[in-house]
């Protein structure tokens, strides 16, 4: 970062860790301790739509490398476009298979980024579920390096009260977003 964007207020993006991803196992102990909420085997990556030829080959790679694991729960790997353009994969597992999850999602990620695709990464989810079924997700914003938790409430409206405390459990855990206004909505997000 040179002098004028100091001045400026500008500032270098963070690189993007995905090694922060491995840290998702003992933040979802963590939540299942203090809370209640338990992981439910579902985790997403949402990118930039990018069209061509070298993106389709990436994504026929990272199908074949996820499909190829015998110990999936039902579809292996699922691909859609939400309403804003923006294309997310899906990924499945056993509720208690956590870290091959977050192996998945890292696998995806290092394969999209390795290939040239990494400033189309936006975010990674895993979603987790109380005894009350509440929906919640642990988000990590490439841009950032950093985790956020997002609670979607019926008529897309968000439970910040316990986004909050989520918040205040993990912190050992995860590196978490403090710009509030960065927690975005991830309203109706594949895996939640």
């Amino acid at each position: 970062m040179g002098f004028l964007d100091a001045m400026l207020g500008r500032s270098k993006p963070v690189k993007p860790d995905l090694d922060q991803l491995f840290g998702l196992p003992s933040a979802a102990i963590t939540l299942q301790a203090a809370i209640g909420f338990t992981p439910t085997g579902a985790g997403s990556v949402c990118f930039a739509s990018i069209e061509g030829g070298a993106f389709a080959q990436v994504q026929q790679e990272v199908r074949a490398l996820l499909d190829a694991d015998s110990e999936r729960v039902g579809v292996p790997v699922e691909f859609s476009r939400d309403d804003y353009g923006y294309s997310w994969l899906l990924s499945r597992r056993d509720p208690d298979s956590l870290p091959a999850l977050v192996s998945d999602l890292h696998a995806v990620n290092t394969a999209l980024q390795d290939s040239g695709f990494g400033p189309q990464l936006l975010c990674s989810l895993v979603s987790f579920r109380d005894a009350e079924l509440r929906p919640l997700a642990l988000v990590y914003l490439y841009k950032r390096g950093t985790f956020y938790p997002f609670a979607p409430l019926p008529g897309e409206k968000r439970d910040n009260p316990l986004e909050l405390q989520v918040k205040a459990v993990i912190r050992g855990d995860l590196r978490i977003e403090q710009d509030l206004s960065r927690w975005f909505p991830l309203w109706g997000a594949p895996g939640l």
